[in-house]
Order: structure tokens, then sequence, then C-alpha cells
């Protein structure tokens, strides 16, 4: 009898050391967990998340929260205006962009000496209710530099063309008046800019001057 009850009163005991260790183990667990959220925290792994959910929300608002978010077509802004760049306005079109036209070069507005070109061969119209013919040849003067030349030679055919209508216009009688070939040559230089201008939003010719002039 007394030995069965030292064995019993041994089963308390046996069962302690379990009980403390898995006391141990969750103490440890417990430690190494707020280990872990300590570094979590110390890494700031919670702000970059909580920073992100900010972003999102933002961008689901649209814009940086001081506006609505940009309309299509409209670019992106700062929220206070369209296009993109200081938000007052569309932003230019990049030369050569597809849909984008791209500017020409324009002549310097500086001016330098005189210069002329003649047109190769003469201009021949008939003259309105007329039998007579008018036949010229003109020279054209300009001081801006060589790409008011270079327009020149390059729509030659399209200068004369413009040259002949004007000349096509004349009746006999106004051969007669005293400043006849001014006003001619300023209305021919006054079409030849014109044609310039549309072609290469540029004219840049001064003065006609006629070196050669038959009505016959």
């Amino acid at each position: 009898m007394a030995e069965e009850a030292a064995v019993e009163g041994e089963e308390p005991k046996s069962k302690k050391p379990l009980i403390m260790a898995i006391l141990a183990i969750l103490v440890s667990i417990i430690l190494m967990a707020g280990a872990i959220v300590g570094t979590l925290f110390a890494s700031g792994f919670f702000e970059k998340k909580d920073k992100h959910a900010v972003d999102e929300k933002v961008a689901a608002a649209g814009g940086d929260g001081h506006g609505a978010p940009a309309k299509e077509g409209q670019g992106a802004g700062d929220g206070h205006g369209g296009g993109g760049g200081d938000g007052h306005g569309a932003p230019a079109a990049k030369p050569g962009a597809t849909g984008a036209p791209v500017p020409m070069a324009s002549p310097s507005m500086a001016k330098f000496e005189v210069r002329y070109v003649e047109l190769e061969k003469d201009l021949l119209a008939n003259l309105t209710g007329s039998k007579k013919v008018m036949q010229i040849k003109v020279a054209i003067m300009t001081r801006y530099d060589d790409r008011v030349i270079n327009n020149i030679k390059k729509h030659e055919f399209a200068l004369r063309s413009v040259a002949m209508d004007v000349m096509r216009q004349i009746r006999a009688e106004d051969i007669d008046a005293p400043d006849f070939r001014k006003r001619l040559a300023e209305k021919i230089r006054d079409e030849m800019n014109g044609t310039l201008q549309k072609l290469e939003d540029f004219g840049g010719i001064e003065e006609i001057v006629f070196t050669n002039f038959i009505v016959q």
C-alpha cells in the first residue's frame, strides 16, 4: 500500500517538466514573433504599406488630390488646368510628330546688300481686248538671305505663272498711263510674294525690275 501511494504521488511531479517545456516553447514563439514584428516596424515595412494604400487612394481620387483627374484629350497637368507643362495651356505639338506640321525655316529678318535674280525666259501674254502682245523680262530684287533667292529659283514656274496672269489683265489703253510700268511692277511683286508666302511662309521680294519691255 505504501508503494502504491508513493507511485501515485509521483505522477503529478512527472507532468511538471512537460508543462514547463510547453510554456517555454510558447514563450519562445511569443518572443520570436515580437522580434519579427519589431524588426518589420524598424525597417518601415508597415509604413510602406500604409503609404502605398494612401497613394492608391489618391490615384483613385484623381491627380494630386487638389483637382479632378485630367479628362481624355486634355493631358495630365497639375490639377489646375489642361495640358502638360505649367497648367496654362496645351503643349505645343512636336515637329515631325504624326499629324503635326513640320515648320519651315524662315529667312533671317536682317537685311543685307541688294541682290537680283533674273528669270531665265521672257514673259509673254496677250493684252485684254487687243491683238497686241506684251513681252517682258524681269529681275527680282531682295535684300534678305539666300533662302529667298533659293525659294525664287525653286518656284520659278509658279512665279512666272502669276506674273503672266497679271499681264493678261492689262488693256491696250492702260499702257499709255505715265506710271503704268511702276504699277505693273508692284502688282507682279505683290502676286509673287503672295505665292511664296503660300508655299514657303515668307515672300521677301522687294522690287521687280524690267530688263526688257516690248509691246507690239
